[in-house]
Parts: structure tokens; sequence; C-alpha cells
């Protein structure tokens, strides 16, 4: 089992950036892929990056590529989540999540085991 918490949420006007972390604890941290997702109000979660054990894979959802960036520091036991160019439609709780896997398995919160307590992002237009 692993114990995450997230911080660095916020509020941002649009057009802004804001630098989420999530710190691990409590497992082999680098021996796992992580992934953030969201929730914003009266929505599903949904799935918006993924980092390999290693770092050298990611994979962004299709409404964050080319503004979020996914990295991680296995000495730090942290992965990282930087925003850029935010949107309103970028407002919700996010999510740092474990993976049950050390590469990317996919998008769905199925092949997610772990989850930390959400940090709210909120961007006004």
């Amino acid at each position: 089992q692993v114990q995450l918490v997230e911080s660095g949420g916020g509020l941002v006007q649009a057009g802004g950036s804001l630098r989420l972390s999530c710190a691990a604890s409590g497992r082999t941290f680098s021996m796992y892929a992580m992934g953030w997702f969201r929730q914003a109000p009266g929505k599903e979660r949904e799935f918006v990056a993924g980092i390999s054990w290693s770092g050298d894979s990611t994979d962004l959802a299709d409404s964050v590529k080319g503004r979020f960036t996914i990295s991680r520091d296995n000495d730090k036991n942290t992965v990282y989540l930087q925003m850029n160019s935010l949107k309103p439609e970028d407002t919700a709780v996010y999510y740092c999540a474990a993976s049950r896997f050390g590469n990317i398995a996919g998008q769905g919160a199925e092949y997610f085991g772990s989850w930390g307590q959400g940090t709210q992002v909120t961007v006004s237009s």
C-alpha cells in the first residue's frame, strides 16, 4: 500500500500556471507508474496524465496535450504535474494515483490501486 499526498492546488486566472506535487510513501515508489486524474463537479473522474516507473514514457489526455507536463523524481518519491495555459474548463479536484504496474497500462482508473485525497484547482476567466 502506498500513501499519496497532493499539494500545489489553488486559484489562478485563465492563462496562468500551477504545479501540482504528489508525495508518496509506504511502497517502493520507483517501481510503479503514476498518474494524475481530475474530477469536475457533476462529471466523472477522468485521466489527465501518466508516467512510467522510469519517467521515460508519458501519456497525456488530448485535452491537456501541449499545456500540461508530468514528471517524477524517484529520489524524492514525488510526481509532478506542471499545468500551463490553464483554462476555466481545467477547474476540478486533481487526484494523484499509483499504478498497479511499472509501465503505463492505460488511462482507466482500474489500472491504479492507490489514490490521494485530491487538491482543488480553480481557474477563473
